[in-house]
């Protein structure tokens, strides 16, 4: 069973189990009093920013996890630097109905918690919702993102959020019918139809679609380059968004599977330009091959090319720039928002994030993938890839 099969699959399973129904009305509203209410880790560069979600409607293929829907839908939503936006409200990190079925499926499964014990909803962003684009900040560069096997999109805000307060116009995507839950314009929330015990055909399935997906989105961030409105609903998008992307510098980075999906990715669209991979395992062609273009290896304290086959593989046929870091006392969660939560649900750490110190698990991830997209986007140099850091001596570079 490969990593992220072997970490998620028991959450997809979790999720499947639960009847494919919306979330009832009432359970969107805060019913427990009592709820914990969680905070995000604010962002530290120094643009405030933005967001705003787009429904995409894929109308080529039809939709390859449920055979009666004759197109493929997906929810993505943009992170941007944002100008004035004192009229605008923070975004909430889910939607009402979304963090509903969140809370009815994975946080039992992830955290161990029982439903209604925090509230999901409320947990806020550092962005504005559809706030303006900072026109002054001019075109900047693009950089997917893709959640975990089972994952919503919204469960990378700490990364996600510090990169668009660093200049970056990023793009969070949920695959729909994968994902446990993907809550639609209107109040409609599809849920995970990946089966109860994923097979390994059904895990390179999910990775190939996840592929077709992020080469849709940048059709359609295309398409929004060109003045034109891709969301469905043509909802009205915030000021300025149209001439703030550069997709002449395009990167991409996930976690787990999203990881592994940043590969293939990197391999196949010759717009992408350079990637990241959090801790996921490899499938498909591109473990063979490996890339041609910078890629960063980003590791849990037991998961490196020394114990991961289809790691060795990628490195060793990798010819781009390439590193590989190892992050002391760190689990597979540890690279997602689950780092910042774990603490303030007070729920056993060990198993999901390991024992490395919660805020500098952050501050390095974020140091690290900041530099390396500054580096191969912006043309910017940095040391911190050349050998150890005494900013953070739990990173280790792994030669």
């Amino acid at each position: 069973m490969s990593r992220s099969r072997a970490c998620l699959a028991g959450l997809a399973a979790v999720a499947a189990a639960v009847p494919l129904i919306a979330a009832p009305a009432e359970a969107t509203g805060r019913s427990n009093p009592s709820a914990v209410t969680m905070t995000l880790s604010p962002p530290t560069g120094r643009q405030p920013i933005g967001t705003v979600s787009l429904h995409l409607v894929d109308r080529s293929r039809p939709d390859p996890w449920v055979t009666s829907q004759r197109y493929r839908e997906l929810m993505v939503s943009l992170w941007y630097p944002a100008g004035r936006s004192a009229n605008h409200l923070p975004a909430p990190q889910m939607t009402p109905l979304a963090a509903a079925d969140f809370d009815r499926t994975l946080a039992p499964a992830l955290f161990g918690l029982k439903p209604g014990t925090v509230d999901w909803a409320a947990t806020k962003t550092h962005a504005r919702a559809g706030a303006p684009a900072n026109r002054a900040a001019g075109k900047l560069p693009v950089v997917l993102f893709s959640a975990g096997f089972g994952a919503p999109r919204t469960i990378g805000a700490t990364v996600v959020e510090e990169l668009a307060s660093r200049g970056y116009v990023v793009v969070s995507v949920d695959h729909t019918y994968e994902a446990a839950q993907v809550e639609f314009p209107g109040g409609r929330v599809e849920r995970g139809r990946v089966p109860l015990k994923p097979t390994q055909d059904d895990m390179r399935k999910a990775q190939d679609v996840r592929v077709a997906d992020m080469t849709f989105v940048l059709d359609q961030l295309a398409r929004l380059g060109r003045g034109r409105n891709p969301d469905a609903e043509r909802g009205t998008l915030p000021a300025g968004l149209r001439d703030g992307l550069d997709l002449s510098r395009i990167g991409t980075l996930g976690h787990s599977m999203g990881g592994a999906t940043a590969a293939q990715l990197v391999h196949e669209d010759r717009r992408v330009d350079a990637g990241v991979n959090l801790d996921g395992g490899f499938r498909g062609s591109v473990a063979q091959t490996g890339v041609a273009k910078p890629f960063l290896q980003v590791a849990a304290e037991s998961h490196t090319r020394a114990s991961d086959p289809a790691w060795k593989s990628f490195w060793e046929e990798s010819s781009g720039w390439k590193r590989e870091l190892r992050f002391t006392g760190a689990q597979h969660y540890t690279f997602t928002d689950a780092e910042v939560m774990v603490p303030q649900l007070k729920v056993p750490a060990a198993p999901l994030i390991g024992t490395i110190d919660p805020g500098r698990a952050v501050a390095a991830q974020r140091a690290y993938i900041d530099a390396f997209f500054d580096l191969h986007l912006k043309g910017r140099n940095t040391s911190l890839f050349d050998g150890p850091s005494r900013r953070f001596p739990e990173v280790r570079l792994i030669p």
